[in-house]
């Protein structure tokens, strides 16, 4: 029998966060997802990271932005580190918040807990 690939998914959600409304849009894919987070509709920069098994913290590189803001490679590792699979990270908020990406992190994991599919 041969396996079904994954179609792709999207799957969009809100939350207010200290005080300001974020966007996330997720683009599951079949052995990985796309993740973008932001206030307003702008795409800043772009990284990609996945697993590798010479190493246990996950390959990651910035596709697109400024290469100081490493806020975008670092998500996108750790999640790539979690799933298991190739992560797409983009966020577009000030990187000099970092309470708010740290409640950020945390309303992406109870969402990933929620829908595992969805990522």
């Amino acid at each position: 029998m041969e396996p079904v690939s994954r179609s792709i998914t999207l799957h969009n959600f809100c939350e207010r966060i200290c005080e300001q409304t974020v966007h996330f849009h997720v683009m599951g894919m079949q052995d990985g997802f796309f993740l973008w987070v932001g206030l307003s509709s702008s795409l800043s920069n772009l990284a990609v990271a996945m697993c590798s098994r010479f190493d246990s913290v996950p390959l990651s590189t910035l596709v697109l932005g400024d290469k100081s803001d490493t806020t975008s490679c670092s998500l996108a590792q750790r999640l790539a580190k979690k799933t298991k699979k190739q992560v797409f990270a983009s966020v577009n908020i000030p990187s000099n918040d970092c309470h708010l990406m740290l409640q950020i992190e945390k309303r992406i994991k109870e969402e990933m807990e929620a829908f595992p599919d969805k990522f």
